[in-house]
């Protein structure tokens, strides 16, 4: 299974929105499933078969999840340059994760219902 080290050295190369479908990719050829970033604090949780997981520390300090979600607010929030500044502003819009789908090659953002607010295709 994959290890936390390749899955580092491929948001190295690949982590930036220019190349996120090449990003996708590569995690889905080490056997990613998917990807579930937390915006509490900012780990996440790289999923592949049979339950295996591997977690990565938080990325930042933690913020809280608004109560009530926000479309309008997302939108302004993925518009952010920089990591922290966009976690704090989907926080606020209410978006609790996202998740990368290597299968389908999508990009979800679920509030704290579970409710998907939008969903891009990464291709």
């Amino acid at each position: 299974m994959f290890r936390i080290d390749q899955i580092n050295e491929i948001h190295d190369r690949h982590g930036k929105a220019a190349t996120l479908p090449a990003y996708l990719n590569a995690l889905k050829d080490i056997g990613v499933r998917e990807s579930v970033s937390f915006v509490t604090d900012g780990h996440t949780e790289h999923r592949g078969a049979d339950g295996y997981v591997v977690s990565t520390p938080p990325a930042h300090e933690k913020f809280t999840i608004a109560e009530v979600s926000d479309r309008t607010m997302l939108t302004e929030a993925l518009k952010e340059t920089n990591y922290v500044k966009m976690s704090k502003a989907l926080a606020d819009s209410g978006i609790e994760k996202w998740i990368f789908d290597t299968q389908a090659l999508t990009i979800s953002y679920l509030d704290k219902a579970g409710d998907t607010l939008l969903q891009e295709d990464v291709t």
